[in-house]
């Protein structure tokens, strides 16, 4: 596991106060894991969580057993199903950094009755979710809250969801392992662009993925719409797996980047964190990953060809969302568009009511943004003024 950047300061960084609620009894990523998985993310990190958060790691301790029958189960149950999925077709890739816009951006793209996608159940429960599904949605609907905690993003376990999520419960490294125990410093960060990895860990990542993907084609066949930011590192991996896969990058600016994405981070430390987050490492977690990220796309995104990418700023794909996505089904070639339409339209419609979070950027940190992401800044013709007024 990857240490951090540096001693960490002990000081209790507080979270956003504004987060919506999220009381112990809701599910935590951890829950999905099956019991050697959870046991080897508690015995790396030496079973250090807080006492004031012992509730957490024993309700996933007594749930985890169960991930493991039902996942033996599934196997059985399903194995013919799954060796009958054949070749996976090359999926449409939906990548960024986090808080980019990837998930409006996921949601819009879904709209198409030809595309499936990994929902929050299958990325939750990866290792069973096929015999376990009907169960759980229906006895247990008051494990997955209403509202992200971090925006007011409705959630659900039949949204789209990051497969990344599902990477980590099945126990492959996942920088998302960080929030388990934040007071430990970044957790997997080669796993964003693979630098420095060895060719089997590489394979042993694309292997997870590709059990996890036809397991998904085996409950929904139609092609699918993958999203996760980590995924923006790895264009040239995803393309030798898949060669016919297309990507739809979206950017955004980068002050809103950078604020929201701490503020994610620091929702995950508060409602899904093992232990208090109590270092002073997250600005530079943040600045870092994202120039890691972007210094592997710019390096990969050669190897596609036309008809594989296109690129789309979030701010005119909110000011005009039908005409953004129509581009994207036009560069792509993807076809459709006019049975798509309406179903987009009445999407977006019902997006009216919805109210982003507004962020607060102080001028020293803007100036350290604009001179540390400067070809991001140029390249997609952002500028930094002076911070607004924060509310």
């Amino acid at each position: 596991m990857n240490r951090g950047m540096g001693p960490a300061a002990r000081h209790v960084e507080q979270p956003p106060s504004d987060l919506n609620p999220y009381p112990w009894y809701r599910a935590r990523f951890w829950d999905g894991m099956r019991t050697r998985t959870w046991w080897s993310l508690l015995a790396r990190n030496h079973f250090s969580f807080s006492l004031a958060r012992w509730e957490l790691p024993l309700l996933t301790t007594l749930v985890t057993p169960l991930h493991s029958v039902c996942h033996r189960w599934q196997e059985f149950r399903w194995r013919r199903r799954i060796a009958a999925v054949g070749t996976l077709e090359a999926p449409l890739f939906v990548i960024g950094h986090w808080r980019s816009g990837t998930t409006l951006l996921h949601e819009f793209l879904v709209r198409d009755p030809r595309h499936g996608y990994p929902d929050t159940f299958d990325c939750f429960s990866p290792s069973d979710f096929l015999s376990t599904r009907g169960f759980v949605q229906t006895c247990f609907p008051f494990l997955m809250p209403e509202r992200r905690p971090m925006d007011n993003v409705a959630t659900g376990w039949d949204r789209p969801q990051e497969d990344e999520f599902a990477i980590m419960n099945l126990g492959i490294p996942s920088i998302y392992t960080t929030a388990a125990f934040p007071d430990h410093g970044p957790a997997n960060v080669d796993y964003l662009d693979f630098a420095g990895l060895s060719k089997k860990q590489i394979d042993a990542w694309k292997q997870g993925l590709a059990w996890f993907l036809r397991r998904v084609q085996c409950r929904d066949p139609r092609r699918m719409v993958l999203k996760s930011p980590p995924h923006l590192g790895k264009v040239k991996t995803l393309v030798e797996e898949f060669p016919r896969a297309q990507f739809v990058h979206i950017v955004r600016h980068p002050a809103e980047v950078y604020a929201s994405t701490k503020r994610l981070w620091q929702a995950l430390f508060h409602t899904q964190g093992l232990q208090a987050y109590s270092g002073d490492w997250l600005d530079e977690f943040v600045l870092t990953n994202f120039e890691r990220l972007y210094a592997a796309f710019r390096e990969q995104r050669q190897v596609l060809e036309a008809g594989q990418l296109c690129e789309v700023r979030y701010e005119k794909l909110v000011a005009d969302p039908m005409g953004e996505v129509q581009r994207i089904y036009e560069q792509l070639h993807l076809g459709g568009w006019e049975e798509v339409k309406p179903r987009l339209k009445a999407y977006v419609a019902s997006l009216a009511d919805y109210e982003p979070n507004r962020h607060f950027v102080d001028e020293r940190m803007r100036h350290l943004i604009a001179t540390r992401w400067e070809w991001y800044c140029r390249e997609y013709g952002y500028t930094l003024g002076p911070p607004e007024t924060p509310e």
